[in-house]
Order: C-alpha cells, then structure tokens, then sequence
C-alpha cells in the first residue's frame, strides 16, 4: 500500500509566495523565463531555469546552470524569502481555474512505490530530459518541482481537508498572471498527520498525471544518494520524492492538439481524400471545430474546418490504448499518411496544450501550409485503467489544468 510522508517544507514565506511561485520549468522556454526572471527576482525560475542569470550563450547543461540553481536557491533561503518549516507537516493545496477548484495534499512519496509499481505511470520518458532533471535535483540537493499525482480519494480524508481548511486561515492566498488562483494550508495537528498517513497506506494505486520526468529523476537520485549511503536505513529524505495527491475525479484533462508543418508531398484535395477510408469527413465552414465526444476531432487545412469521426470498425476491437483519439490519429494519419514516424522526435510535428485558442492552431499550419487536428480530451479513467494494465499511452495525450507552481513547496534530500 502506499507511503505518503510528512515533510519539512523550504516554503516562501507569506507575503512572498505570490512572487515565488513559477509555472514548471518545461513549460516555459529560455526566452520567456528570462523575461519573467528579469522583472521579479524572486522568481523560482531563478532555480528551475537558472540559464537565465548566465550569459546568453551558456549550454542548457553546463554544469554552471546547475551550480547556479544551487546557490540561487541557497541565496532565498539565506536572504529569508523562504524558510523552512522546523516539524514535518502535511500541505493543503488548492487550485482555482475558471471556477473549478481541486484540492490536493502536499507530502512525499517513496522511491520503492515507484518501482514496486504502486506510484504508476503511464507514458516513456526521454533520457536527455531525464539526466538534466537527475543533475538538477542532485545538485541542488532538493526536489524542487513537484510530481502531479492522483488517487481514488477515501471519503475520511476528503472531510479532514475539508475540516481544516474551514478551521484553520490559509498561508497562502493569491491569484496569479493567469486567473488562476492559488490557496495553501499547513497542516500540522499530530492527529490528523498520523490519520492522513495511515488513509494512504489503505490506498493500492497512485497515478502519476503530469511530471513523468521529474519522477523519474527523483527516483534515480534517491537510488544514486542509497550507493553513496551503503548504510541508509530508508529514513533518509533522499528515499522520497515531493508529491501533490489530488482525487482523481477534480482532474482536469484538457486536449493535446497536433499540428503537422506539411501534408508530406500531397495536395490538399489528395490528402483530404485518403482519410475517407477511416473516417466520416464534414466541412465546418466559417468557425473552429471542436470535438464534443470520443473518435471524434477538428481538423483544420487549407482554410477550412473538417469534423472527422472515426468509422466503428476502427477502433472496436483495441484495447483501452487503441482507442484513444491520439493513438487512433497516429496509426491512420500521422504515419500512413503523414510519414510522422515518431512523433516524440520528429521535427514536423507540434504539440499544442488545450489551453490554447483553436484559431491558434489554424494560425500555426497556414504558416507552413500544414495542417492542425483538434482532439477530445483523453479520460481519466483511461489514463488509470492504463496504468493499472502496465500499458503505455502516446507521447502527449495529456495536457493538465491548472499547471502547479514551483517554489512553494520544496523538499530537501538532506
């Protein structure tokens, strides 16, 4: 059963957090964190894209980054923007998006859930992406990003936050650059810190949502810092990772859209004609078209707007990866017919979150002459039966709102 820990959170203090909170440091490119960091100093970004206090020309994985998250992170300590809680406590976190809200707890998994399989995942990870996250974490000595996890919440646990946050003021209260607002709770009653722990040792699985990298990378930390510590005895910080747990039914999946810079060789007319063998084609003339139901998507070439809907036989006899909208466009579209092989590494293909305007898309393939496809969201059951059958979803099929923030909460590994 699952281990969630209490933990000794690095935390901004109050009239800071607004200004230390960051978006992850993978969804915002050099240029725009060092835009961010240039106007607020007490950006995390300072620690997660540390490039940006270097010279422009600086590798990405120069050891100097990471030498300078180390001390950018040090220094927000020292000059008391941030402290460091002095007992182990539990964090209630809650995000505000457009009116929905979800409410997670802030703790730490183990490193042996993660292998044992009972922190589950759902898609590959990139071994470039992997050793730069390895080498920031050692270095800093500290998980500074937090993994996105869920879990069927037992009802017990659902009342405690509940309970506290009713009695108990906020530490933070903020909405931040996005409209999205940001609440945090420190809980830090024994009682309910012994009850919590014991509710997720009843809990059997722990899904990995978003940060499949940052696991991956704290994971591989802690077994590097155990061969360093031939005589650890599990204790130690570096066996766990920092974690946010919400109930997987407050989640919200957005669509991951695709857009293709060129129909490889073809015409409009010829490519639009080789999908009638998979799919139900209808012009959508004057507006965006955005899919309403599974095996359905917008697609957008040429200066006009298609509904596809995948014809039955498609799909019905797939497993639960199968039919997925993503993996249904890549095995009739993306390869046959557009020739994206792997579309975790070829350059033709984009990925564009959901949160992002459908005009957007049809702005980025007019530019190439390309074409760009609308999804549906994937479910989160799927992602959970999928994980559960040890299967492995498409590059990309997820896109998570509210995105969490660095900096508010960060676990030291010794």
């Amino acid at each position: 059963m699952a281990i969630f820990q209490a933990f000794r959170a690095l935390r901004p203090v109050s009239e800071k957090a607004a200004d230390v909170a960051a978006l992850p440091y993978d969804v915002v490119d050099r240029a725009e964190a060092k835009a961010i960091g240039d106007k607020n100093p007490d950006s995390f970004l300072h620690v997660d894209r540390a490039e940006m206090d270097l010279p422009d020309d600086t590798d990405l994985y120069d050891s100097k980054v990471y030498e300078r998250a180390r001390q950018n992170l040090l220094n927000m300590e020292k000059n008391g923007v941030m402290k460091q809680d002095e007992t182990p406590c539990y964090y209630i976190y809650e995000l505000t998006r457009k009116g929905k809200t979800q409410t997670g707890l802030v703790g730490c998994c183990s490193i042996d859930d993660y292998m044992k399989g009972i922190v589950k995942k759902h898609e590959l990870t990139r071994e470039d992406k992997e050793q730069d996250r390895i080498r920031h974490v050692d270095v800093c000595d500290a998980n500074t990003g937090p993994i996105y996890l869920a879990c069927r919440y037992p009802q017990q646990l659902l009342d405690l936050m509940e309970q506290w946050k009713t009695s108990h003021a906020a530490v933070y209260d903020f909405v931040a650059d996005d409209e999205i607002g940001h609440r945090v709770w420190v809980i830090d009653g024994n009682e309910e810190i012994e009850t919590i722990r014991e509710q997720f040792e009843n809990i059997p699985s722990i899904y990995i949502a978003d940060g499949h990298h940052r696991a991956a990378s704290a994971v591989k930390v802690g077994l590097k810092r155990r061969e360093e510590h031939p005589d650890y005895d599990g204790t130690e910080e570096f066996n766990y990772f920092l974690s946010v747990v919400f109930p997987y039914d407050q989640l919200k999946i957005l669509a991951y859209n695709r857009v293709v810079h060129d129909l490889n060789g073809m015409d409009e007319h010829a490519f639009i004609a080789s999908l009638k063998f998979n799919f139900e084609l209808m012009i959508m003339p004057g507006f965006p078209c955005k899919p309403v139901e599974k095996h359905c998507m917008g697609m957008y070439v040429g200066g006009n707007w298609y509904h596809l809907k995948a014809w039955e036989d498609v799909y019905e006899k797939k497993d639960v990866v199968g039919q997925l909208d993503v993996s249904i466009l890549q095995e009739k579209v993306l390869t046959p017919i557009l020739g994206i092989g792997d579309p975790r590494t070829d350059q033709r293909i984009r990925f564009v979150g959901g949160s992002h305007k459908l005009s957007e898309l049809a702005e980025i393939a007019d530019k190439t002459g390309g074409v760009a496809f609308a999804m549906f969201p994937t479910a989160m059951e799927d992602l959970m039966q999928i994980a559960d059958e040890n299967k492995l979803m498409p590059p990309k099929s997820t896109w998570f709102e509210p995105k969490l923030r660095s900096g508010l909460f960060i676990h030291k590994l010794s």
